[in-house]
């Protein structure tokens, strides 16, 4: 539980980071090297580390005072939060505040930042002159899109019902975590890979080899 929820809201803080990098390329780009240095990045990378292991270890050590005494089978993969602390026997007001106010700050401050990003890039496209920079400006942000609305809308989708029904259909939340879990750090390597001209060129070098090999 602790690695898990340790791991999640560092997928959410690094896509944020990747928000303010594409804000810093497109509306400063001559001050690029200076913001976007590696100490800048480190600094950026060691904090949200350091944040999420702290945060991780508080809410589930908090886990470890609830007493079971009654069914103990979670209805997940993994030891999922939610599911565990609805089992106590005893008070579980302390574990649900902590989940719902960590929840809020992991999800909607990195959403925060995303937006405002976007909302700034925007602005910065609209005012380009030549229709060829929009086009070379926003390319360089549909990739990242894509990993934001496959990360923030399951897991949105699953707070909110969470936090106001209070209750989730079993499968439908491990559905949810599974594709924001699993889905954006396999496609992020991938994505970016193939935006590396050498990358490219070597994957269109094989697709024509391929052609080749079917036509003869």
């Amino acid at each position: 539980m602790c690695s898990y929820y340790a791991f999640l809201p560092l997928e959410s803080f690094a896509i944020a980071v990747l928000a303010y990098d594409r804000l810093i390329a497109i509306c400063f780009p001559l001050h690029q090297q200076l913001l976007n240095n590696l100490p800048t990045m480190s600094s950026l990378v060691g904090l949200t580390w350091s944040y999420c292991v702290l945060m991780s270890t508080c809410t589930t050590s908090v886990i470890r005072r609830l007493s079971f005494c009654g069914s103990v089978r979670v209805f997940s993969y993994f030891c999922d939060y939610a599911p565990v602390f609805r089992l106590a026997c005893n008070d579980n007001s302390l574990p649900w505040l902590l989940s719902s106010t960590f929840s809020l700050v992991n999800l909607f401050g990195p959403l925060t930042v995303i937006v405002l990003s976007y909302a700034s890039i925007i602005v910065a496209i609209v005012k380009m002159k030549s229709a060829e920079g929009r086009w070379k400006a926003l390319a360089t942000c549909i990739e990242h899109f894509v990993l934001v609305a496959m990360f923030y809308i399951p897991i949105i989708v699953i707070f909110l019902v969470g936090l106001y029904v209070r209750s989730v259909d079993h499968n439908e939340r491990v559905m949810s975590l599974s594709l924001a879990s699993c889905l954006p750090p396999c496609l992020n390597p991938i994505i970016y890979s193939l935006k590396t001209q050498a990358i490219k060129k070597r994957y269109l070098a094989l697709l024509k080899k391929v052609k080749v090999g079917n036509v003869g």
